[in-house]
């Protein structure tokens, strides 16, 4: 079960919701770190999250074309 810890950049829709995830990955010519940002499609069934909230979304079945990520839980909630 693959896992990933990101913000909701925005909400997309009816139980859909946009999810950023940044990682830092080394140059491999600069030997520097650079920062590597995605954005995942995740499945929210309950509606629950909301912009700026840091979530917990895990890998599943594809719930629509763009969409296989499930929002597992909310780890912190947006000010």
């Amino acid at each position: 079960m693959i896992t990933k810890t990101g913000v909701i950049a925005k909400k997309s829709g009816d139980k859909t919701v946009r999810v950023r995830v940044d990682s830092y990955v080394l140059h491999s010519k600069y030997k520097k770190n650079v920062l590597i940002t995605r954005y995942f499609m995740v499945h929210d069934e309950k509606n629950a999250g909301k912009e700026g909230d840091t979530v917990i979304i895990v890998q599943s079945r594809p719930v629509s074309k763009r969409k296989a990520w499930t929002l597992l839980e909310i780890k912190e909630r947006a000010v």
